[in-house]
């Protein structure tokens, strides 16, 4: 199968194109297009975590879950949203935590392109979602796209730092050879949560510390 992806992913993951799982995606989503559903992220945009973060840049894996779910929200990129819509409630958490962290002012938007940009793979569990209906393309194989990512990952590169928050990250653990690399675990940034474990985690700092002790370039988490 012929994907649109970036190209050094497109080799790490060439043998997860052939396979009939991925088909039975593409061959889903089409038919959804044609019963008239409206899905987020749009289609060029679904593969944007990949896009704007190469294999060969990837210094820091945040995992996310589901795309945002409304209008002008998703584009790929987990935890961000696009330029004219209001951070999130989680989304805000996670600029305080970058505050309390680092000093960094809390940006007025939400589109976390930057730190994508800087080696920040910002990918979500599941790359589609129906308009309204969280979920909803929670079983269509993604998850099994995704894991694969993430034993690519693991496999072919080391001292990837990897932020799990919340259980529904960490359970993703088992995937991530941690003789390798390095996972720091919190609570989910969400108003639910966050208050038990996620602030204060102080994660930004840490990555940065761990890539310095590795020998890599800490990453710039401004967004201003």
């Amino acid at each position: 199968m012929d994907v649109q992806i970036e190209a050094s992913w497109k080799e790490v993951l060439k043998d997860e194109f052939e396979k009939s799982y991925f088909g039975e995606i593409a061959m889903f989503l089409k038919h959804e297009k044609a019963l008239g559903k409206t899905i987020y992220p749009p289609g060029n945009l679904i593969f944007n975590a990949f896009n704007t973060t190469p294999f060969d840049k990837v210094k820091v894996v945040i995992l996310g879950q589901d795309p945002y779910h409304g209008p002008k929200q998703a584009h790929g990129l987990c935890f961000s949203v696009q330029d004219e819509v209001p951070p999130p409630p989680s989304l805000i958490n996670i600029y305080k935590e970058l505050k309390s962290d680092l000093g960094l002012p809390i940006p007025s938007h939400g589109n976390l392109t930057k730190w994508a940009e800087h080696g920040v793979l910002l990918l979500n569990a599941i790359l589609t979602v129906r308009a309204s209906e969280p979920a909803s393309h929670s079983k269509i194989g993604w998850e099994t796209f995704t894991d694969a990512v993430i034993r690519k990952i693991s496999e072919k590169k080391e001292n990837v730092v990897f932020l799990l928050w919340g259980r529904f990250a960490q359970d993703k653990q088992i995937l991530i050879d941690a003789t390798r690399h390095h996972v720091l675990k919190a609570a989910h940034p969400s108003p639910f949560s966050a208050d038990k474990g996620f602030f204060g985690c102080r994660h930004f700092s840490k990555a940065n510390e761990l890539l310095a002790k590795s020998g890599i370039q800490p990453v710039d988490w401004s967004l201003s």
